[in-house]
């Protein structure tokens, strides 16, 4: 659910990444504003819009964390003038409501998790609030973000479809890689250290055989019951497992145990994260994440 840890006092501290711009808001170069919770969409933004919109990514950083974020002025600022706000929903980045609340405005607000369908849920039923690792989900958005767009600025609703063409393209590629996944390595069964990648494992046809409990105390920096942890540790040195997969942006006694199980039994391990990699796009890093998971179980 979150990402790296840090102090509530630390985690406040916010540094924007402009994407392409000198500025947060259309007001000051003509161009649409577009503000994403994190750098995941906007990049999908980025890509969409081209030299067109203007996007800002509230949360880049490996050590920012939205359950613990608390806005600046800029924040705030940057919000009240975007013309399309992006936000993971699910309870994944609930600033962005707490802030758009306060502060008014009348900026088109897309949720991830209303726009994926999987919220639509019994009561206490289970939601994996990680998005970003669901291709369909992601093909949706950036249908929504050009839609948006065209809407907003209708004179170029032409390159913003043909943006979102060749970017959905894309997202069918990772798909289909998915499924030769799938096909090529029947039966697969994987421990996780959080409930970040359940997405795309489950696209691949990986068993999760994580027993309950241990992914769910890790996501929420809580200590895991020393009975699942002993049976998590067994599941990885009898050899139940192909693969270990783990957040790379989160630490811990329980994971670097699970880790170093894996190891000594030459299980390979894969990492997975909630933020861009530096300099990387989000499809480089999502066919980064496959090479790394085909690597594994080839």
């Amino acid at each position: 659910m979150s990402l790296a840890r840090l102090p509530a006092a630390l985690a406040a501290v916010l540094v924007f990444a402009l994407a392409g711009c000198s500025a947060p808001s259309s007001a000051d170069d003509g161009r649409l504003s577009v503000v994403a919770s994190t750098n995941v969409y906007g990049d999908l933004a980025r890509v969409v819009g081209g030299d067109l919109v203007a996007v800002t990514y509230i949360i880049d950083s490996d050590s920012q964390d939205p359950h613990e974020f608390e806005a600046s002025a800029r924040t705030q600022l940057a919000l009240s003038r975007a013309d399309i706000v992006i936000e993971n929903g699910g309870g994944y980045d609930d600033f962005v409501d707490s802030l758009l609340a306060a502060i008014g405005g009348d900026s088109v607000l897309l949720n991830v998790a209303d726009i994926s369908g999987y919220n639509q849920r019994p009561p206490g039923a289970e939601f994996n609030e990680h998005l970003w690792y669901d291709f369909p989900t992601m093909r949706k958005l950036v249908a929504r973000i050009a839609a948006e767009l065209a809407q907003a600025d209708p004179a170029s609703a032409k390159v913003f479809e043909t943006n979102a063409a060749s970017l959905d393209a894309e997202l069918a590629a990772l798909q289909l890689r998915e499924d030769a996944l799938a096909s090529e390595h029947p039966d697969t069964r994987a421990a996780i250290t959080e409930p970040v990648p359940l997405y795309l494992l489950t696209a691949c046809g990986v068993s999760n055989l994580t027993p309950a409990g241990f992914s769910e105390a890790v996501e929420e920096d809580s200590d895991v019951p020393p009975a699942v942890l002993d049976e998590m540790l067994a599941l990885v040195a009898d050899g139940e497992v192909d693969v270990v997969v783990y957040n790379e942006q989160t630490a811990g006694s329980a994971t670097d145990q699970v880790l170093a199980a894996a190891k000594a039994e030459g299980i390979p391990s894969v990492g997975v994260r909630e933020t861009l990699p530096a300099g990387s796009s989000y499809v480089e890093w999502m066919n980064a994440d496959l090479d790394a998971l085909e690597a594994a179980l080839g």
